[in-house]
């Protein structure tokens, strides 16, 4: 479970999940930690927190929804590091979207959606390919889908539908990116208890709670274990595949 050597790459690092991935990255002794986000102010509390641990964390903004954006800083992060061993694609819209039918949501909020959670994804990962098939320590990717997509969750289709794409995607790109020795995975965690999800209605969390093998409400906690793991040396033959991360609510 050691990071040692390695750095790695988180977006939407500044608050919530991704924050507690950053947190987990550093207590693995990552030997860098690059910290991505729209939000400069989230993303520089983040890193310096980060290293006021001890650990060498920076911030570099970004807009998943620009290809600009990620263009200009795919090339920051090779002028800075010039390779890196491992990314976390966990940037994504997901807050104040949810409680209408497919007949409600706009084109718009639909577009920006996908925009951001799945063009996103992609470009962020062309950007980042050329550094991680550079790593010594063999590159890794960890995509975050959701359980939604799993068990079809309503009155959500834009976000259940992205979170779909991602784990489609999270199959490809393991087969395009294998011969170079760089592993793809995704995982699917539950509804967990962040800054995101306050917005969620009580009568939909208490759904997850009642309806999970282990009826108890998710923490960030419960899941940065996992992507850990997917990052270090003990996942170099694991690719292209999916894990639902939620106390059982489904079984993948």
């Amino acid at each position: 479970m050691s990071l040692q050597g390695r750095t790695i790459l988180i977006t939407g690092a500044g608050r919530g999940l991704g924050r507690a991935f950053a947190e987990a990255c550093a207590a693995a002794e990552a030997e860098r930690i690059l910290v991505a986000d729209i939000r400069a102010d989230w993303g520089e509390a983040t890193a310096a927190a980060l290293r006021a641990e001890g650990a060498k964390a920076e911030f570099l903004a970004v807009d998943l929804g620009d290809p600009h954006s990620i263009e200009a800083f795919g090339a920051e992060v090779g002028r800075r590091c010039g390779t890196i061993d491992g990314l976390v694609n966990n940037g994504a819209i997901a807050t104040g979207i949810g409680g209408k039918t497919f007949e409600e949501i706009d084109v718009e909020t639909w577009d920006k959606v996908m925009a951001v959670n799945v063009r996103g994804t992609w470009l962020m990962t062309k950007a980042m390919a050329p550094l991680l098939r550079q790593s010594k320590l063999g590159g890794r990717i960890v995509n975050l889908a959701s359980d939604t997509a799993l068990w079809g969750a309503p009155r959500l289709l834009h976000y259940v539908g992205s979170k779909g794409a991602v784990i489609s995607m999270t199959r490809s790109l393991a087969r395009e990116l294998g011969p170079d020795g760089v592993a793809v995975n995704a995982i699917a965690p539950g509804l967990v208890l962040v800054e995101a999800t306050e917005y969620v209605p009580e009568e939909r969390k208490q759904l997850y709670v009642t309806g999970r093998a282990m009826p108890r409400a998710q923490e960030a906690r419960d899941v940065t274990g996992l992507v850990v793991y997917l990052l270090g040396p003990g996942a170099g033959f694991v690719t292209g595949q999916l894990v639902p991360v939620n106390g059982g609510f489904v079984f993948n």
